[in-house]
């Protein structure tokens, strides 16, 4: 089941090692961090600390892992930290990192795993903000023949099909079909290579902290001894082996697909850099870090265009506020409480219900023999949505009122009658500054735009 309010940890954690592809040793430190804050990453060994924000457009490498780079600070190998987060669904934090890239550790997230558990994650006040995949988003790369999808799913899935036409792997796939099974599942799979990458990843410095207790080799031809002998000189071991075909150094795979399984842990970590938990069955065929990378950068561009579009409303699933949630955060009462259901809420957005009838009070004048619902009125929901938005920045909302302060540009599209349930959304256009927040309005019937205006409200203590 996947967690509706935001998390974070709590308390401090450090984990230490070897970067991979670097080879330099690093403490990667985990701090709470407020709601709405994110993911990101902060060089404390750089002047001025920079701070680079976990997100797909920063990206600047994908060769063997993915590196983001933002104010001159750059960050190797994210995946499998990021992995991770997500699989305890850890929605804040702060990264400090002394090195250019997280440890290694086992070539997993397990380690990482094992030391979020053990300080523990907290709920926050706030709710997390998904993004719900409606319509089926697709990438392809014809020349290395890879495929992903994200296909609607109220829920996250993961599945990957790999086929690396060799004797020893050849076929495999793997799932997940629950988030919450990611960390006994997925975690413990490690980072691998073919033999005959191995040379072109030493030569071009790209696994330097690389050795047999962090990744798997997987040798799929026959292998002589002198070639052994230069291989345990690689590894600074006094002797590797190997059955004709097999792994290097006889390792004992935890997963009989455990290749796949890092494969998925790779699409977790990638697709993380999105920006927001996501809802979907994510479907990949032969993916790596570019074509993981690739679709993060569609699934945060169908995020950006999400904000212009029409709430999506399924009266069968529970609301975020009912009825009772919000008399308890609105002072409003009959006959001018105009809201009926909240069904989404989060630092900059709320979206919410009202079910239009034909027993309004106001249609008994509005007109007798032609009931439309007053413009007015609609505009004052719109702005009851809003003071739901402002309210939810402060932790004691009951002792708060929202006051309507100003409109402009509105615009009444399309006639609300009878039977008609609207559906409202609000989004700020800017911070929150002396309790006073500006907005923008819109109220839907169906998938039709019938109002829209530019708000401005005060939040006011109640004396």
């Amino acid at each position: 089941m996947m967690y509706t309010k935001q998390h974070t940890i709590k308390e401090a954690v450090t984990v230490s090692g070897v970067g991979l592809h670097t080879g330099v040793d690093a403490n990667m430190t985990f701090l709470p961090a407020d709601p709405n804050h994110g993911i990101k990453f902060q060089r404390i060994d750089l002047p001025n600390q920079p701070i680079v924000d976990a997100d797909v457009d920063y990206v600047v490498d994908l060769s063997r892992g993915t590196t983001i780079e933002h104010n001159g600070a750059r960050i190797n190998t994210v995946e499998h930290t990021l992995a991770a987060l997500v699989g305890l669904q850890i929605d804040n934090v702060m990264i400090q990192l002394d090195g250019p890239e997280p440890p290694i550790m086992d070539g997993s997230s397990r380690m990482f795993i094992d030391a979020l558990e053990q300080v523990g994650c907290v709920e926050q006040n706030a709710l997390r903000n998904f993004f719900e995949v409606t319509e089926s988003i697709s990438y392809k790369d014809k020349e290395r023949d890879v495929e992903i999808a994200a296909l609607p799913l109220d829920d996250y899935r993961v599945t990957v099909m790999v086929d690396y036409n060799s004797p020893v792997l050849g076929s495999q796939h793997a799932s997940l079909t629950d988030i919450n099974d990611f960390k006994t599942e997925i975690a413990s799979s490690r980072t691998f290579c073919f033999l005959h990458e191995l040379e072109m990843l030493y030569k071009n410095n790209l696994i330097q902290g690389g050795d047999l207790n962090n990744a798997i080799v997987i040798v799929d031809r026959v292998v002589e001894d002198d070639e052994l002998d230069y291989l345990a000189g690689l590894f600074n071991k006094p002797k590797v082996e190997v059955k004709k075909e097999g792994i290097l150094n006889n390792v004992e795979l935890r997963h009989k697909n455990e290749p796949a399984r890092h494969k998925l842990l790779d699409v977790v970590g990638d697709l993380a850099l999105a920006g927001r938990p996501i809802k979907a069955q994510i479907m990949a065929a032969r993916p790596g870090h570019a074509a993981n990378v690739a679709f993060a950068k569609k699934l945060k561009k169908a995020m950006k265009a999400e904000k212009n579009s029409v709430p999506l409303y399924d009266p069968s699933v529970k609301p975020v506020l009912d009825i009772n949630e919000i008399k308890d955060i609105l002072p409003h009462r009959y006959p001018f409480l105009l809201i009926d259901r909240i069904i989404h809420l989060d630092g900059k957005m709320v979206a919410g219900i009202k079910n239009v009838t034909i027993n309004e009070p106001f249609f008994q004048g509005h007109f007798p023999g032609n009931p439309v619902m007053p413009g007015v009125l609609q505009v004052e929901a719109m702005a009851q949505i809003g003071g739901i938005l402002v309210l939810n920045t402060v932790p004691d909302p009951e002792n708060y009122t929202p006051y309507f302060l100003g409109i402009d540009k509105c615009r009444f599209r399309k006639m609300v009658i009878p039977g008609d349930t609207i559906k409202f959304k609000c989004e700020l256009t800017a911070p929150i500054k002396r309790g006073i927040a500006k907005m923008n309005g819109f109220a839907y019937v169906g998938n039709t735009l019938v109002c829209e205006a530019e708000m401005t409200a005060r939040i006011v203590k109640n004396s």
